[in-house]
C-alpha cells in the first residue's frame, strides 16, 4: 500500500529534522516539499514508522506493508500545485515499480480513523483518481441509509471499525473518515449519498489480496 500524510508542521525544514531524528521514532519513505522537491528518507523495501496503530482490510501492521509519503503542509492550507505534480509523478513510479493497485493508495485517516485526520479535507483525491493514482466513487443510488449495510460495505472496501471498547460510536468514526476523503463538507447523519458512494467503491474495489509479503527492515 501507499499511505499519504501531511506533516502538520510549518516548514519542510522542520519536517525533515523531525523525520530524520531517531529520538522522535517517526519516519517516512518520502517527503515532498511545497515546491515539489522530493526527499527519499527510507528505502522503499525498508520499514518506516509512518502509520502507527491502525488497519486497512486484513492488514493490521500497516507499517510493514506500506510506503509512507509525507506532504509538507500544516493542514491549514491547500496543497501547492508543484507539490501535487511531484506527488503524481512519484505515485506513478511507485505503483508501477511495486505493482500496487490504485485502490491501495489511502490516507492516514483511512487506516486510523480514531487518531488521524491527514491528509485532510483540502487534499484533492479526485485529482489523483482522474490519473488512476487512487479511486473515486462513481454515480450510484438505490440504497437507503442503513447503518448495518454501511458497516458491511465499508468493511468490504477496507475500513476497519474500531472495537466498542475503544470507541462508543464506531460507525460515526468510520463515516467521518470516509467523508473526510470523499465528501469533506458533508455533515449530519448517514444519508443516501454516503450509501451510494460506499456501495460503488465496495463493488469495484474490495480490499482483497492485501496479505502480500511485508517490506523488510
Amino acid at each position: 500500500m501507499v499511505v499519504l500524510h501531511y506533516t502538520a508542521m510549518d516548514t519542510t525544514e522542520e519536517a525533515l529534522q523531525r523525520l530524520c531524528a531517531a529520538e522522535h521514532e517517526v519516519s517516512a519513505h518520502y517527503l515532498i516539499s511545497e515546491l515539489g522537491q522530493v526527499f527519499q528518507l527510507v528505502a522503499d523495501e525498508k520499514r518506516a514508522w509512518h502509520a502507527g496503530a491502525g488497519a486497512w482490510g486484513q492488514v493490521t501492521d500497516v507499517n510493514s506493508h506500506s510506503i509512507g509519503i509525507e506532504l509538507a503542509n500544516s493542514g491549514r492550507q491547500p496543497f501547492a500545485e508543484p507539490q501535487m505534480a511531484a506527488l503524481e509523478q512519484l505515485l506513478q513510479a511507485l505503483l508501477q515499480r511495486h505493482a500496487i493497485p490504485r485502490e491501495r493508495v489511502i490516507g492516514h485517516s483511512d487506516m486510523a480513523p480514531l487518531r488521524k485526520g491527514d491528509p485532510g479535507a483540502r487534499f484533492d483525491w479526485a485529482r489523483l483518481a482522474r490519473q488512476d493514482l487512487s479511486v473515486w466513487p462513481g454515480a450510484g443510488g438505490g440504497l437507503p441509509a442503513d447503518a448495518v449495510k454501511f458497516h458491511a460495505l465499508a468493511t468490504r472496501f477496507g475500513y476497519v471499525f474500531p472495537p466498542s471498547e475503544m470507541c462508543t460510536d464506531p460507525l460515526t468514526a468510520v463515516l467521518s473518515a470516509f467523508r473526510l476523503r470523499f465528501s469533506p463538507w458533508e455533515h449530519g447523519a448517514l444519508n443516501l449519498r454516503d450509501m451510494a458512494r460506499i456501495a460503488d467503491l465496495a463493488h469495484r474495489f474490495p480490499a482483497r489480496g492485501l496479505g502480500r509479503a511485508p517490506v523488510c527492515g
